[in-house]
């Protein structure tokens, strides 16, 4: 009998680059075999240690790994480019079922990150716009410096109905400022009784979200959510994750509220 060790990562070539911000960067890396959005990986950098990175996008024989410079791994991670390897495992957790979702109204709200691990919904129905029957993309940011995936946004705006805001405006921004919790009201959604959502950020921007959605009709049954702060090994054997008898890593991140609001540390 063989046994393998569920520590041990392979390795993963960066095939490219792409800068967000200072400090947040997409690195996309090889990897063939099946992956949700809001799945993640453990990235590693031998005697720095890993780090669980949501991902950001899918696609063909690669996965986007969205990274903020805040820690000893991810800023030596920043020292590696295209060309260059990464250990990886995973993937881990359960994600978002795009099936979920197909046929329906869909109202995503993301505050900041938040949008990583929800970037590949948002790309799905984008490229598939016949997929449901109305698509609004609610993002906010600290500021205009701090927007993630700008290409991506001149893309999605084609196709779905895209609302972005920023807490702090800066000269020569001529968007919509405030938070995201303010234009729920506002938003065109047909039959709130059958429209699903997704709420990712921060904890105090999904509390305030799920006010507001569940204040113009939505139902607990039809809103998603994710607890990608909390994950940790990815195994559920170090137990850092671990709220009452539910595992982050191995029953999440993504949960559906149902189940989800019962999970408070």
């Amino acid at each position: 009998m063989t046994v393998t060790n569920p520590y041990t990562p392979f390795l993963s070539k960066i095939t490219e680059v792409i800068k967000h911000t200072e400090i947040e960067y997409t690195f996309r890396m090889a990897y063939q075999g099946d992956v949700l959005p809001g799945q993640f990986f453990e990235v590693s950098l031998p005697k720095f240690g890993e780090a669980p990175i949501s991902v950001s996008g899918i696609g063909d024989g690669t996965v986007d790994l969205t990274i903020r410079k805040v820690g000893k791994v991810t800023n030596e991670i920043f020292e590696n480019y295209v060309g260059d390897s990464l250990f990886l495992r995973g993937p881990y957790g359960n994600g978002f079922d795009i099936d979920n979702y197909k046929g329906k109204e869909i109202l995503l709200v993301a505050g900041g990150t938040g949008l990583s691990p929800v970037k590949g919904i948002v790309d799905y129905f984008s490229a598939h716009p016949e997929d449901c029957q109305g698509f609004t993309l609610l993002v906010g940011f600290k500021s205009p410096k701090d927007v993630l995936f700008k290409k991506d946004f001149e893309k999605w705006e084609k196709n779905i109905n895209v609302i972005m805001t920023v807490d702090t405006p800066e000269d020569g921004y001529c968007g919509k400022c405030g938070l995201v919790t303010q234009y729920i009201p506002e938003i065109p959604i047909n039959h709130s009784d059958h429209a699903v959502g997704i709420v990712v950020g921060p904890p105090m921007m999904m509390k305030c979200t799920l006010t507001e959605l569940f204040n113009v009709g939505f139902k607990e049954e039809n809103i998603w959510i994710s607890q990608e702060r909390k994950m940790c090994c990815g195994i559920g054997k170090c137990g850092h994750c671990k709220i009452d008898d539910t595992y982050i890593c191995l029953d999440g991140p993504v949960f559906n509220y149902t189940k989800g609001k019962f999970l408070k540390d």
